[in-house]
């Protein structure tokens, strides 16, 4: 949090340090928080935003074939049009954090909220490339906004033994974005017989595929007036007793218990100023070791792929023989497949820890994207498209739905929840926002690269991606130290890996 949200008032730092061990409990730190239904519930309102990424995002993978025939776009054009988006995330998530550690967090939701129902429909009534991008532009600033605040929020109003499950439902809600994106897009596809037919208004179905987020966009709308503000941020702006009020409503601990967490926080947020960029620098490293972790972390996350499976995958799969139903039905199958394996991950993240589910996920990336590779470089050229002949067909779609099954319990939601623990109270918002936007600059690369790349070599590209999944266990065998079961409070600016806290001070 920065100083200038923490005034004088809050007065003297408390003393009741202690050497806490890293490994220490939620019960020997005296935080017997509960998850309370008022908890559970305000996280799931949070999360709205995460659904509205995943909408927002994949909703073009049905419209992809229509754009290109309607608007005559090019690899390159259809590339823009479609890391346009993620570069408005970058630009949304690197502000989120600053603007959230200002104006609070709901406030922050309401105006994402109102930003997706714009765009929403402008999506809907672009007329021409230049239009459309711009719109898709703006919803990716909402998008960036959501990618910050469901991780910060959560993690905030979350007891420490449940942060995992409750901050998975981040990630949830993403998938479940996704999944309601596609099945609508193949719906409407199936219902008027085709991305292009008319529906009503004069509008193509396509155009009706954007239009359809405004739905999700009023609800969080509504969501952002009711959900209460985060006591950290309380905390922050010397509202100590209404912080101690959210608490004990929320978590139900007794006033006492209240009055210790929010001596706590006061304590990380006194001692040092915070809340800029400048506070995440490093005179040796340029950025805290922390902090370069996180961003790569983040960057990987993106790099290993997974939006070519949600953004492509009808148009890939109708590229190597399938029809158009058909491969709607594939990525429908997909995010289903999506959504089923972040359950699972939802009920291991607390159990097993953040590095076992990481390091775990990114050894199943790595082998299913070769699979994949070797799969796509079996086919052969047809009309000038690739054909996958006898068992590589479904081989091939075996691979892909592996490689989403190992994202999906590992690296999508744990990704997520990492990020909104690995950092101290004092820079938590700004280092999320920096991570998030490095997550969607790389996400940028991915998408508008693929197009070209998949016109280069498709089986190249997935090569490309299993190496990326290698790094991805490089980096969190190496650098990432467990976070699992630790109080917010507990985490330091020091070193993100195993060497421990004192090597970024």
């Amino acid at each position: 949090m920065s100083p200038e949200t923490s005034p004088p008032a809050l007065g003297p730092a408390p003393t009741r340090r202690s050497g806490r061990r890293p490994g220490a409990t939620p019960d020997s730190l005296g935080e017997s928080g509960r998850l309370t239904p008022a908890v559970t519930g305000f996280a799931v309102a949070a999360a709205v935003g995460g659904f509205l990424f995943g909408f927002d995002t994949a909703v073009i993978n049905g419209a992809v074939t229509a754009i290109e025939g309607n608007l005559g776009l090019d690899a390159v054009g259809l590339g823009v049009v479609v890391a346009v988006t993620l570069l408005g995330a970058a630009l949304g998530a690197l502000g989120a954090g600053w603007i959230a550690d200002r104006i609070g967090r709901p406030r922050t939701m309401l105006a994402a909220g109102i930003v997706f129902f714009i765009a929403a429909i402008g999506c809907g009534m672009a007329h021409g490339v230049f239009d459309l991008a711009a719109w898709r532009l703006v919803t990716g600033v909402a998008v960036g906004f959501a990618t910050v605040l469901g991780p910060l929020y959560i993690s905030e109003i979350a007891p420490a033994h449940a942060r995992g499950r409750l901050a998975s439902m981040q990630q949830m809600a993403i998938v479940l974005g996704i999944f309601v994106a596609l099945l609508s897009d193949s719906g409407i596809a199936l219902a008027l017989g085709g991305a292009d037919a008319e529906l009503f208004l004069g509008l193509p179905a396509w155009r009706w595929m954007f239009i359809a987020g405004v739905i999700p966009a009023l609800i969080y709308l509504v969501l952002a007036l009711v959900v209460p503000e985060s006591p950290r941020y309380l905390v922050a702006r010397g509202r100590v007793e209404a912080a101690r009020r959210v608490l004990i409503r929320l978590q139900r601990v007794d006033p006492a218990e209240a009055r210790i967490l929010t001596d706590r926080i006061e304590d990380t947020l006194q001692h040092k100023e915070s809340g800029r960029f400048r506070d995440l620098l490093d005179r040796r490293r340029g950025l805290l070791p922390v902090v370069w972790v996180g961003i790569g972390v983040a960057a990987l996350q993106a790099l290993v792929g997974i939006d070519v499976i949600f953004y492509y995958s009808t148009s890939l799969w109708e590229s190597v023989g399938f029809e158009e139903s058909a491969a709607f039905g594939l990525s429908v199958l997909s995010s289903f497949i999506n959504v089923a394996a972040t359950v699972v991950a939802i009920v291991l993240i607390d159990r097993v820890g953040r590095r076992a589910l990481l390091l775990t996920g990114s050894v199943g990336m790595f082998f299913s994207l070769v699979v994949v590779s070797i799969g796509f470089s079996t086919a052969r050229m047809v009309d000038g498209s690739p054909q996958l002949d006898g068992a590589w067909g479904p081989i091939t779609l075996v691979g892909a739905n592996l490689f989403v099954v190992a994202f999906a319990v590992s690296w999508g939601p744990v990704v997520w929840v990492l990020l909104g623990e690995m950092f101290p109270n004092r820079i938590r918002g700004v280092a999320l926002s920096v991570c998030a936007s490095a997550n969607w600059f790389a996400g940028v690369a991915l998408n508008f690269s693929f197009p070209s790349l998949r016109d280069i070599s498709l089986p190249g590209s997935y090569a490309l991606y299993a190496v990326m999944a290698a790094l991805s266990f490089l980096l969190v065998f190496f650098c990432v130290r467990e976070t699992n079961g630790r109080s917010l409070e507990e985490m330091h600016a020091g070193g993100g890996g195993r060497e421990g806290e004192e090597a970024g001070r």
